[in-house]
């Protein structure tokens, strides 16, 4: 059935698009990190919405989602370009229950990024709503640090090396792309990790990916596989393998 036969025209619309308000006003705030670009950002979907011909539509809710996260990074992308911080004294995460919560892994994959670039774009946006942006020349400087040293153990096969950069708990996910190359799309653990990457890495190098340190590999003048970094307190607790031509067209990376 879909979601519009037997509806009562724009009334009803506006009730199922109530209903999903604070799922949406959830995926924007944990995107943005400001409230009233939330709200903003729900607003522009809701004018969307009346725009399109949603007859189709099999689940609006999943159409409305997927409606919010592009805006919101509309909105993120044209906040880079212009290097203005939206500044909000005590923002606070809206209130919603246990089953609106939205993982960054269906944010990524709605918006085409890996879970950890979805996470930094997030976390970025808090920042600088908070008025702190801690994206200094110095964090960057340390995170290279983890990353350089990690490339460098990796490709030297150096195994003690590895475990010492990595989080016990450290998780690598790969995209359907690069399992196919030869890999789980997810290992745990920093024995498993150290034994995945010893002697590996050969072809890449340091990058700044989405404007986090990362590293990349390219052939024949394309760029070939990504891997974000996502390092706590001086260790590397996860990582992104993306492969995929689709998703690394849509990485900003530029090589350091």
């Amino acid at each position: 059935m879909r979601e519009r036969d037997g509806m009562d025209g724009r009334d009803t619309l506006a009730a199922r698009f109530e209903e999903t308000r604070p799922r949406l006003r959830a995926v924007a705030w944990r995107m943005l990190g400001s409230e009233a670009e939330a709200d903003d950002a729900v607003q522009e979907a809701w004018i969307r919405l009346g725009r399109s011909d949603t007859s189709g539509v099999d689940n609006l809710a999943g159409w409305l989602t997927t409606v919010v996260a592009r805006v919101c990074l509309d909105m993120l992308r044209s906040r880079k370009s212009r290097k203005e911080d939206a500044l909000e004294e005590g923002a606070h995460e809206p209130a919603v229950s246990a089953d609106e919560a939205i993982p960054f892994e269906d944010i990524a994959r709605i918006v085409g990024r890996s879970p950890a670039a979805a996470r930094q774009l997030a976390s970025r946006a808090r920042r600088r709503v908070q008025g702190a942006e801690r994206e200094s020349a110095a964090d960057r400087a340390r995170q290279r640090e983890v990353v350089e040293a990690f490339l460098a153990a990796s490709r030297d096969g150096d195994f003690e090396g590895l475990l010492t950069l990595l989080d016990p708990s450290v998780v690598v996910h790969m995209d359907a792309v690069a399992a196919a190359a030869g890999g789980s799309q997810e290992t745990r653990g920093a024995s498993e990790v150290a034994t995945m990457f010893k002697g590996r890495a050969r072809a890449a190098v340091p990058a700044l990916l989405d404007g986090a340190v990362g590293l990349a590999w390219a052939g024949g003048g394309k760029t070939r596989g990504a891997l974000f970094f996502t390092v706590v307190d001086g260790k590397v607790a996860a990582i992104d393998v993306v492969m995929d031509p689709a998703r690394l067209a849509k990485i900003e990376i530029e090589l350091l």
